[in-house]
């Protein structure tokens, strides 16, 4: 039996064999490592929130900090691929466009899961992955679960704060919109820190992923401006003017509003 050596183990022949570039242009493979080394990064991101979720369903917090405080070092991680890409400038990004097609980020359901599980439902984000059945099913699967903030907030109903009905069970796949039970659970929350501390703690995690993904989304905003300025994306978004927008969208409402009450 041949020994596992540090290139089969991480299959690396396998790996460095994906960069294959479509054009001549020097920067692709710079375009082509990024996203593809940005796609590892949200396959364990999403490995972390999904065993989250469930540590908070189970009312077993202490790991799910650990998972949502690695999502955040993986989101650092993130952002600084924004800075490498930013390295290419508009004339290189021209020189391979072309070749590009359609595709674009904008399709990347591993993207659009992180979204879906931290509170971004959109039922039209399942469509531009209609003609793969099995990325489509595992989409809808995500789309149609609780959220890990509406898990939190099942754990707060289950902690004993009034929460509205209507919070603790619907349609999960629908977007979720803020409430006052919600604000006033977590205003009692910061209130008496000493009595609900490993719920605090659970709200400061959740604050911190928030402000992180936040900043991957600015960071994207910011690297498309800088390469392409504001023309269309490839795959016929707005493209800064979409990145902007999705920047006013918070995960976790009530968590910023509280702050301004207590």
């Amino acid at each position: 039996m041949t020994d596992l050596t540090y290139r089969s183990y991480l299959r690396l022949p396998d790996l460095l064999a994906c960069q294959t570039p479509l054009s001549d242009a020097h920067d692709e493979l710079l375009f082509i490592s990024i996203h593809q080394a940005s796609e590892i990064w949200l396959k364990l991101a999403l490995h972390e929130l999904h065993a989250a979720r469930d540590r908070i369903v189970a009312d077993d917090l202490p790991p799910a900090f650990k998972m949502m405080a690695r999502v955040g070092r993986i989101m650092a991680q993130l952002i600084g691929s924004w800075e490498v890409l930013a390295t290419m400038t508009p004339a290189d990004y021209a020189a391979m466009r072309g070749k590009l097609g359609t595709s674009s980020g904008f399709q990347s359901d591993q993207y659009r899961r992180v979204e879906f599980l931290l509170g971004n439902k959109n039922a039209a984000m399942l469509r531009p992955h209609e003609g793969e059945p099995e990325v489509h099913a595992t989409l809808a699967a995500d789309l149609a679960a609780p959220s890990l903030y509406d898990e939190a907030i099942r754990l707060l109903a289950r902690r004993g704060f009034a929460i509205a009905p209507e919070h603790r069970t619907r349609d999960w796949s629908q977007p979720y919109a803020a409430h006052g039970d919600v604000e006033r659970a977590w205003a009692a929350v910061y209130a008496d820190t000493a009595a609900h501390w490993d719920l605090y703690e659970l709200a400061e995690k959740l604050v911190d992923l928030d402000y992180r993904v936040q900043l991957w989304r600015f960071g994207h905003l910011k690297t498309v401006e800088r390469v392409i300025g504001f023309k269309t994306g490839t795959g016929g978004t707005a493209g800064v003017g979409y990145l902007a927008k999705v920047l006013e969208t918070p995960f976790f409402p009530e968590l910023l509003t509280v702050r301004t009450r207590l």
